[in-house]
């Protein structure tokens, strides 16, 4: 049946980062739907972000385009441009090596819930507020290249 039950599917809220930079993602939590549909091409992630939980570091990435597709609460989307309000039923794109970092953050007293869609592998990813870096295939780095 195409319809998934997220109830079996998983929830983490893992993250790759370096402790340092980890804190402001504790209160993010997600289940990764394409795994669990048999979806192939690309990734997609059902996210709920805790009040004062950020979706990630702000980040752009390379080689990967993301879309992402508010279904419940509110946050702010802060990019190169400013902050932004997202509500349900909002949508955000970002292309590929566009350069504008971004991130969500949940500055409400709610959760706040959307999808994600991207790639299902990891590209370079910049974060150019802080001195960290994904590196294909290296995984993250400071933006020297040196490690953690």
């Amino acid at each position: 049946m195409p319809k998934l039950d997220l109830d079996t599917i998983p929830q983490t809220n893992a993250t790759g980062y370096p402790a340092e930079y980890a804190d402001v993602v504790q209160g993010r939590w997600y289940r990764r739907l394409a795994p669990a549909s048999g979806i192939a091409d690309f990734g997609a992630s059902h996210v709920t972000l805790k009040p004062g939980a950020w979706s990630a570091q702000r980040h752009w990435h390379e080689g990967e385009d993301e879309l992402v597709v508010m279904i419940a609460g509110e946050a702010v989307l802060v990019d190169d441009s400013g902050e932004t309000a997202m509500r349900p039923g909002d949508v955000a794109a970002f292309p590929k090596n566009d350069g504008n970092g971004h991130v969500l953050q949940n500055r409400s007293s709610t959760d706040c819930v959307y999808v994600a869609i991207g790639r299902q592998s990891a590209t370079d990813c910049h974060y150019p507020d802080i001195d960290l870096h994904l590196f294909d295939g290296e995984g993250f780095r400071r933006k020297d290249r040196s490690g953690f």
